[in-house]
């Protein structure tokens, strides 16, 4: 008789309804029209409202400020890049970071429970609260070497891009807006979040968005890599490890015994040719079987093989469609095996989930979008709306407003031992990023 394990975790979504101006509704994406194909169209008044901002003499003050940092800007990247920051490994930069974050004016700082750097800049009446967030970890381990070395124009080092650049950004941009005095009504969050890449699973954004979180009634987080990339869709991705396991043996020995590499194969074998036929129609969804081992010795029969899959979508059914192809090949790659032995005991396999990103899009008409589009457009920038996985995608699939920006700049090789970063323009990000803050939390004229 088989036996079939399901270790899933469970994430809880909740779905909100918001009211006033910043009322949204996610949706899942159509199967006839790419999110990655939005247009972006910019509400009357919201250009008018950017314009006048741009126009306020602490503003232009600040964007000068801002155009002055670039040296001081490239220290402190490099400085933080150099702190190595793993997956479940952040602890020393984001001490660093906390200290930045104080440095440079803001209060109230701390480090929650999952290792979140969070601090507050006070408004006027702090109605509402704004959070802007770049996330701390790599994909490095801890053993990677992060030294930074320049060569040309450019500075290379595993995660000088991704997303180190992101946390200058927020402390260049909060340099600036203390230097000018610069006001807003709602209190501003600044957060250096952990947990966004690879097996993190968006532990940081999704412990901010628990039950009982700090209040954040919009995020902006950093992280995107061209500047006219304005992310306001998030892809969902299921991720599982899969372990088949049998009692092993020696090849000729035991031959007849199952065998767990030959039910993987067959699984995977099986996942791959049904989950085409879902893939290869509508919006772009994908899977992939990213990692895979077990055995002990050529001439054995292994006891145990294991793989590791991904799979994504920005279409919720698609995700969960493949999915479900997915557990169904998974038993049969199992029952399959089990009936061509013809000795020894059967073999068991246990599926665990991962990891779990939820998939959402929402309105273009939405207002921080909307904010986000017109400033792009006032700095000269046409906005390029798409769908990604990022931090964003836990409150955009709550019905909550949330963007991805771009850090600025030039990245290149992201993930790669050989990530470099290369400060083209990249003050133009940081304007960018407090007219939209700006916009967001109301400025307070003096």
């Amino acid at each position: 008789m088989k036996r079939f394990v399901l270790k899933a975790l469970t994430t809880c979504v909740c779905i909100s309804i918001l009211t006033a101006c910043q009322a949204t509704k996610v949706s899942t994406v159509s199967e006839s029209v790419s999110p990655d194909d939005a247009v972006a169209k910019i509400q009357p008044g919201y250009s008018d409202k950017m314009s006048l901002l741009k126009t306020r003499p602490a503003v232009q003050a600040a964007f000068e400020s801002i155009e002055s940092h670039r040296a001081e800007n490239i220290d402190k990247l490099i400085e933080l890049t150099e702190i190595p920051a793993p997956p479940f490994g952040e602890d020393l930069r984001g001490k660093r970071i906390a200290e930045m974050f104080r440095e440079v004016g803001l209060i109230d700082v701390k480090t929650d429970a999952v290792g979140n750097i969070i601090a507050r800049r006070p408004g006027k009446t702090g109605a509402k609260t704004i959070a802007m967030a770049a996330h701390i970890d790599t994909v490095f381990p801890i053993e990677t070497d992060v030294t930074v070395r320049k060569e040309g124009d450019r500075y290379i080092a595993p995660g000088i891009g991704d997303n180190t650049r992101g946390v200058v950004l927020m402390l260049s941009l909060i340099k600036a807006m203390e230097a000018h005095n610069i006001k807003t009504d709602a209190d501003l969050l600044f957060i250096g979040n952990v947990g966004e890449e690879g097996l993190g699973d968006l532990r940081g954004v999704k412990h901010l968005y628990r039950q009982d979180g700090p209040r954040i009634d919009a995020l902006i987080a950093v992280d995107g890599g061209r500047q006219n990339r304005l992310i306001y869709g998030g892809v969902g991705s299921h991720r599982y490890r899969v372990t088949y396991k049998g009692r092993g043996g020696h090849s000729w020995g035991s031959f007849g015994s199952a065998n767990p590499h030959h039910a993987l194969g067959r699984a995977i074998s099986l996942f791959s040719e049904s989950a085409s036929d879902i893939t290869s129609e509508g919006p772009k969804s994908s899977f992939s079987v990213g990692r895979i081992g077990g055995g002990t010795s050529i001439n054995s029969i292994a006891f145990e093989s294991w793989m590791e899959v991904d799979m994504r979508s920005g279409d919720a059914g698609k995700l969960n469609a493949v999915d479900a192809i997915f557990q169904d090949a998974v038993e049969k790659g199992l029952e399959e095996e089990n009936a061509a032995r013809t000795r020894g005991p059967e073999l068991t396999v246990e599926v665990k989930s991962v990891g779990r990103r939820p998939a959402g899009v929402a309105p273009p008409e939405q207002p921080l979008i909307q904010d986000a589009m017109a400033a792009m457009k006032g700095m000269g920038i046409e906005p390029n709306l798409r769908i990604s996985s990022t931090d964003a995608n836990i409150p955009i699939s709550m019905g909550k407003p949330a963007i991805t920006i771009s850090r600025g700049g030039v990245t290149k090789g992201a993930h790669g031992l050989d990530e470099s970063w290369h400060d083209k323009d990249s003050h133009v990000s940081i304007q960018l990023a407090l007219l939209i803050v700006l916009a967001q939390a109301g400025y307070v004229a003096p």
